[in-house]
C-alpha cells in the first residue's frame, strides 16, 4: 500500500470503526432509563444507529435487524457533561501578561493522554477542557467529546477549528490572578483591567463594523481582539473562574456592563448571594469536593451551595477541574448534592443536561431523546449511590469504556500506577477475584 494511502485510513479509522460498528441498529433493553428530560422509564430500550438516538421508552418497536443488548437491573443515564476540566495534558498563557485571548488549550492538547481514558471510566463523555486559573484571561477553552480519536480535531464539535468558534473563554478573579509584576496586585485593579481590555475590544468591534466589509477599511487584524470581540457578540461564552460572595457580584457587575453571556465556576460562597445570581440569569457551575483546604477564599465552601442555587431558580451543573478532582469519581457530585439538599432530579441534570446548556450544546447531548448523539452510561445501581458503578460508557454509539475488559477496569480502579503497562496483569486478576461482579 502507498504510504499516502496508508496514512489516510488511519487517519479515518476511528470514523470508519464508529460507521460500521452502527451499520445496524442497536437496542440496549431492559434498564431503568433516565432520559433527564423526561421521567425515568422502566425496563426501559434506548435504540440508536448511526450515532444518534432512534427511539427511546417502553414499548419500542425494534427493527429485525436490531442488535439487542440486555442491560436488565442496570441503570442508564445520559453520558456526563464536565463543564470544567484540565485533562488532555494542555496548558494556557504563560507569565508574559495576565490575559491571553488568542492562546487556544486546543493547540495544546494530546488526544492519546490517559486522563481521556479516566473520565470515560467516570461516565464522562464531554469535556469543556481549561487553560489554567493563573490569569484574569488564560485564552480560548475547547468543548470535546470523547471520541476514539488520533487527533484532538476529531474530538471537536464543531466541523473546522481554524474558522469556527469551538469552545469558550476562560476568565478569573479573586486571588489566582493577583501576583503583582505585570499581574494585578488588588481585585480593583483586576477588575480595572479586564474593563480597559473590553473596552478595547469594543473599539476593534466598532471598527470592523464602520469598514462594512471593504477589506481596505477593515483594522489591522489582531488575534486577541477576534477573540474578544466573540465575546461582545455572544458566540464564545465566558467561563469564569471565582470564589467569594464579593468577586462573584464583580464578575456580575461586569458582565452585565459590556454586555456578554457567562458561566460562574466554583463559586464557593454562592449560597451568600444566590437571589443576585439568579436575577442576573446567570448559570453556575459548581465543584464539591469531600476534603476542602488549600485555598482560603475557598473556605466557606458548603455542601448545601447546589440546593440554595436551586432553591433560587439558578441552572446548576457540576464539574470536576481535574485535577482538583478525579473525573473517576465525577458521579459523586450529585450524590453529595441530594445529600445537601438538591433534589436529585436537578442533581442528575446538573451531571448532565444543565452542563450541556452552559456550553450551548444542549440541541445535541446532555439528555437521552430522539435524534441526539447517543452518548449514555450504563451503572449498576443508583447514580446518587456509593455502591454505584460505571459499567460502560458509550460516545455516538461506540462503547469507550467497559468495566468487564481488564485494560479498562484499571482505568477505572488504579492510582498513579495505573498509567504504566506492566501493571496490566494486576489488575487483569482483580477483576477476575470479583467473582463476575463487575
Amino acid at each position: 500500500m502507498k504510504p499516502w494511502l496508508l496514512a489516510l485510513v488511519f487517519s479515518v479509522s476511528p470514523f470508519l470503526h464508529c460507521l460500521f460498528a452502527q451499520s445496524k441498529p442497536i437496542a440496549v433493553v431492559g434498564a431503568t432509563i433516565y432520559p433527564v428530560s423526561a421521567p425515568p422509564i422502566e425496563n426501559g430500550t434506548l435504540l440508536f444507529q448511526n450515532g444518534k438516538i432512534l427511539a427511546v421508552g417502553k414499548d419500542v418497536a425494534l427493527p429485525s435487524d436490531a442488535t439487542r443488548l440486555d442491560a436488565t437491573g442496570k441503570i442508564i443515564v445520559p453520558g456526563f457533561v464536565d463543564t470544567h476540566s484540565h485533562i488532555g495534558g494542555g496548558d494556557g498563557g504563560d507569565n508574559s501578561a495576565p490575559i491571553h485571548p488568542s492562546v487556544r488549550i486546543l493547540d495544546a492538547i494530546d488526544p492519546r493522554n490517559d486522563t481521556f481514558k479516566k473520565a470515560l471510566a467516570g461516565g464522562i463523555t464531554t469535556v469543556n477542557v481549561m487553560p489554567g486559573s493563573g490569569h484574569l484571561l488564560s485564552g480560548q477553552t475547547v468543548y470535546l467529546k470523547l471520541r476514539n480519536a488520533n487527533s484532538v480535531s476529531q474530538m471537536l464539535f464543531c466541523n473546522d477549528e481554524t474558522k469556527e468558534i469551538c469552545g469558550g473563554i476562560k476568565m478569573a478573579n479573586g486571588t489566582n490572578p493577583m501576583r503583582g509584576g505585570v499581574f494585578p496586585g488588588t481585585r480593583a485593579k483586576s477588575a480595572a483591567m479586564i474593563r480597559a481590555v473590553f473596552v478595547k475590544a469594543q473599539d476593534y468591534q466598532k471598527k470592523i463594523k464602520e469598514a462594512g466589509g471593504n477589506p481596505d477599511k477593515m483594522p489591522k487584524r489582531d488575534l486577541e481582539m477576534e477573540a474578544l470581540v466573540e465575546v461582545l457578540e455572544g458566540k464564545r461564552i465566558v467561563q469564569h473562574h471565582t470564589h467569594r460572595a464579593d468577586d462573584i457580584l464583580t464578575v456580575l457587575r461586569i458582565a452585565k456592563e459590556f454586555g456578554y453571556k457567562v458561566v460562574l465556576h466554583h463559586v464557593s460562597e454562592a449560597w451568600k448571594v444566590a437571589n443576585e445570581i439568579a436575577e442576573a440569569k446567570v448559570p453556575c457551575s459548581i465543584i464539591v469536593i469531600d476534603s476542602p483546604g488549600g485555598k482560603l477564599e475557598a473556605a466557606e465552601l458548603r455542601y448545601e451551595t447546589g440546593g440554595v442555587l436551586e432553591k433560587a431558580g439558578v441552572d446548576v451543573a457540576f464539574h470536576t477541574d481535574d485535577g482538583i478532582t478525579d473525573s473517576r469519581l465525577f458521579m459523586r457530585s450529585a450524590a453529595f448534592g441530594v445529600r445537601a439538599g438538591m433534589s436529585e432530579r436537578k442533581a442528575l441534570e446538573g451531571l448532565t443536561l444543565a452542563g450541556a446548556r452552559m456550553l450551548g450544546l444542549e440541541k445535541r447531548i446532555g439528555s437521552l431523546e430522539v435524534g441526539k448523539d447517543a452518548d449514555f452510561v450504563i451503572l449498576s445501581g443508583s447514580p446518587f449511590s456509593v455502591y454505584a458503578k460505571v459499567l460502560e460508557t458509550w460516545v455516538e454509539g461506540e462503547k469507550r469504556f467497559d468495566r468487564s475488559n481488564p485494560d479498562d477496569y484499571k482505568y477505572a480502579v488504579g492510582g498513579y500506577e495505573v498509567y504504566r503497562g506492566e501493571v496490566f496483569n494486576h489488575y487483569q486478576s482483580i477483576l477476575q477475584n470479583e467473582g463476575g461482579e463487575r
